[in-house]
């Protein structure tokens, strides 16, 4: 298998790193927007649709 990073997983890749970021440096609303990255990185990766 070959796994290569293209500029269509970046996005996902940051939204689940800009997500996790979040969750360890929480403010108060900021949970729902970690939430919503983290889905969003999933999603866009293919690993639920």
């Amino acid at each position: 298998m070959h796994f290569s990073l293209g500029v269509a997983h970046l996005s996902p890749v940051v939204s689940i790193a800009a997500g996790v970021l979040i969750l360890i440096m929480p403010r108060l609303l900021n949970y729902i927007v970690a939430i919503y990255l983290i889905l969003i990185g999933i999603i866009g990766l293919g690993i639920i649709h």
